[in-house]
């Protein structure tokens, strides 16, 4: 049951649509997956997947699947081929367009789809951070981060405010999808149906205001902001576009070109809204295959071009010979190279992006690729550093098929029978990795994180 007050506002809004909206949030939700690049070519992926894909035609990595192909549920899903998410929200990491080298911010990012999303777009290059206000979020964003092998992406546990201390005019673009009423998600959420009141539209409303005013002095000159939430309601988009815009006469909307089913924002539902909302986009679910969603895409006057040192300048890391266990770990295991600063917590040993701002006095829980445990003596990889590694840039490897049962035997924490070489393997699922194994007397001790085992 829809609430009376949102039913009666959108049946204003849409008018002879409403009964085709109102049908739509009755159907089964679409649902769709995207294929990270940063392990495997879409192509290659397609090739070998046994999933019924069909394109998410905004997204150029997006594929919807049906219910039967249960990517959740298989090795690929593990080894971090593809991120399960709704199609709609793909769209705004699109838009912004993020490019390899840059710096990048994605302000409120759990659970990670959008982050990972952008992180595809980097190519491994330039400084992604990834902010979640809430712990718990964040904590399920840095899992998301880790499974997708990015290593240049920081996650931080900030408040807006505080980042602006930090960060200020210091990203090229900056993506904020912000906390909303949730009305697109209405058919997929039963929790967000029973939460919504207008008053909680006018809190987010007000929410919304705050973390874009924070935005706006983080961003350079010349650079790009994307705003988006997956709810309807005016007073969240084309009002948030609008009140931001008077308050920042700097920014202004660009034109964001509309796929079919998409339709521009409409300024005349939300009382006071400049004429530039009408250049945001909308996606209704009686429209297109996917939730609710709004997006607008805003750009700073002037021109982006320098070298801004961020406040309290960048990490030095540490020196080589402070981290003696991994390189003599990576001399007799690895061919990886990857330039970046080391960073030492406790006893876990990271390699941070070039030209990292300094970390010290925020929240952080992953500055980096988590490269493993210093050991006494000895290095022991991170299960990060297996999902990052390509198949090339690991002396032993074990590769299995995704149909072979020692996949999901190493999965639910088995050892595996193997003869071969003594030493530490990445094991791989049809040239994904997916953890390590050391191997001792025809046996490869399993080194699957326990907290990740699987039911079967």
């Amino acid at each position: 049951m829809l609430p009376p007050e949102f039913e009666a506002r959108m049946r204003d809004m849409l008018g002879s649509e409403y009964t085709l909206f109102e049908k739509s949030l009755q159907a089964p939700p679409h649902q769709a997956l995207r294929i990270n690049t940063l392990k495997t070519p879409p192509g290659d992926f397609l090739g070998k997947a046994q999933f019924s894909l069909t394109p998410v035609p905004w997204a150029k990595a997006g594929y919807y699947y049906q219910a039967k192909d249960k990517p959740g549920k298989h090795p690929y899903h593990d080894a971090g081929a593809y991120y399960i998410q709704e199609p709609s929200a793909m769209a705004p990491a699109e838009y912004l367009g993020a490019l390899p080298g840059e710096r990048v911010l994605d302000l409120c990012a759990s659970p990670g789809g959008k982050s990972t999303q952008i992180a595809a777009d980097m190519q491994g290059q330039g400084i992604l951070i990834c902010n979640e206000i809430h712990p718990a979020r964040a904590k399920i964003l840095s899992e998301n981060i880790e499974r997708m092998g990015i290593a240049n992406a920081v996650v931080t546990n900030e408040t807006p405010e505080r980042l602006l201390e930090r960060f200020p005019a210091y990203f090229d673009r900056i993506l904020v999808d912000a906390p909303c009423s949730g009305e697109g998600m209405f058919r997929k959420n039963e929790a967000a149906v029973q939460e919504w009141s207008p008053e909680h539209v006018v809190l987010c409303a007000q929410r919304q205001d705050k973390i874009l005013g924070c935005a706006a002095g983080m961003l350079r000159a010349g650079g790009r902001l994307v705003y988006s939430t997956c709810t309807f309601a005016p007073e969240e988009n084309e009002g948030s576009v609008s009140r931001f815009l008077n308050r920042f006469p700097e920014f202004s909307v660009l034109k964001a070109k509309l796929f079919p089913g998409m339709e521009p924002g409409r300024p005349e539902w939300e009382p006071g809204a400049l004429g530039q909302a009408g250049y945001c986009a909308r996606l209704f679910p009686h429209k297109l295959n996917g939730e609710g969603h709004f997006f607008a895409v805003l750009q700073k006057e002037g021109v982006t071009g320098g070298i801004f040192a961020p406040k309290g300048g960048e990490e030095t890391g540490m020196r080589e010979k402070e981290c003696a266990e991994w390189f003599r770990f990576q001399k007799e295991n690895l061919r990886m190279q990857r330039e970046g600063n080391y960073l030492l917590f406790g006893d876990q040993l990271y390699l941070a992006p070039l030209y990292m701002p300094q970390i010290k006095g925020l929240k952080v829980l992953r500055p980096g690729l988590h490269l493993g445990t210093n050991k006494k003596n000895r290095f022991e990889p991170s299960h990060a550093l297996a999902l990052f590694l390509h198949s090339k840039e690991a002396f032993k490897t074990v590769n299995f098929s995704a149909q072979d049962p020692s996949v999901r035997a190493y999965l639910c924490g088995q050892a595996v029978a193997l003869d071969g070489e003594a030493g530490w393997h990445l094991i791989m699922v049809d040239g994904l990795g997916i953890g390590w194994g050391k191997r001792s007397k025809g046996m490869i001790k399993n080194h699957y994180p326990k907290g990740l085992r699987k039911m079967y």
